[in-house]
C-alpha cells in the first residue's frame, strides 16, 4: 500500500489503520450495548468489524484493552459535545454538574454498555485513562480551561474526587438504587462542596 503522506498529512496506511481501529471499537460497543462485556467475544467482534482475528489482536491484545478503547470513544463523544456546547453556568460547580449529567444521559442511552464499561473499569487490571480524562474535563470546565499539567495537587484531588463520586453514583443508578434526579442532587451537593475554592 502507498505509504507516502497523503494531502491531509497522514499516510494512506495510517488512515486505513485508523478506520479499521474505529470499526473494531464500534463493533465492540454495539455488542456490549446488547449483552454487556460477555457479548464482546474477540472472535465475534472481529467478524462484526470485518477483520481477521489476528488483526484484532494486533490492535487490542486483550478484551480489557478493547473495553478501554470503547470507554475512550465515549469520552471523545462527550468532549466533542462539550466543545460544541460548553456549559454556560456561572459557577465552577454548576459547570461541572452540567458536564457530569450530560455524561450520565449519554451513558444511560445505552445502559447495558454503561454497566459493562463501568464494571469492567472498576475490575480493570490495565491502566485506564477514564478517571484522568474525566478529571481533566472537570478541571477545564470548572477552572476556566485549567489543564491537568497546570493544576495544583489539591485541584487534581478535588476534581478527581468529584469524578469518583459520579462513577459511584452511576453504578448505583445502574443497579436500580438511584434515580436520575437523586444522582443530580448528590452530584450538585458534592460539586458545591468540592469545587467551592477551585
Amino acid at each position: 500500500m502507498d505509504n507516502h503522506p497523503a494531502p491531509g498529512g497522514h499516510s494512506v496506511r495510517s488512515r486505513s489503520q485508523h478506520q479499521r481501529r474505529k470499526r473494531i471499537v464500534q463493533a465492540a460497543a454495539a455488542l456490549a450495548s446488547r449483552g454487556g462485556v460477555e457479548a464482546m467475544q474477540m472472535r465475534t467482534v472481529a467478524e462484526r468489524a470485518g477483520v481477521a482475528l489476528g488483526t484484532l489482536y494486533r490492535y487490542f491484545p486483550s478484551k480489557m484493552d478493547l473495553v478501554v478503547a470503547v470507554v475512550g470513544e465515549e469520552i471523545d463523544l462527550l468532549e466533542s459535545s462539550i466543545e460544541r456546547r460548553p456549559p454556560g453556568a456561572a459557577t465552577p460547580a454548576s459547570r461541572a454538574v452540567d458536564v457530569l449529567m450530560r455524561a450520565t444521559r449519554g451513558l444511560m442511552r445505552e445502559p447495558e454498555l454503561a454497566d459493562a464499561l463501568i464494571r469492567s473499569l472498576i475490575m480493570a487490571e490495565v491502566q485506564t485513562p477514564f478517571g484522568d480524562r474525566m478529571t481533566g474535563l472537570l478541571l477545564r470546565v470548572s477552572a476556566d480551561g485549567l489543564s491537568i499539567g497546570d493544576a495544583s495537587e489539591e485541584q487534581l484531588d478535588l476534581a478527581g474526587s468529584l469524578a469518583s463520586v459520579w462513577v459511584q453514583e452511576l453504578l448505583e443508578m445502574l443497579r436500580g438504587r438511584r434515580t436520575y434526579d437523586q444522582i443530580q442532587r448528590r452530584i450538585e451537593t458534592a460539586a458545591t462542596r468540592l469545587l467551592a475554592d477551585i
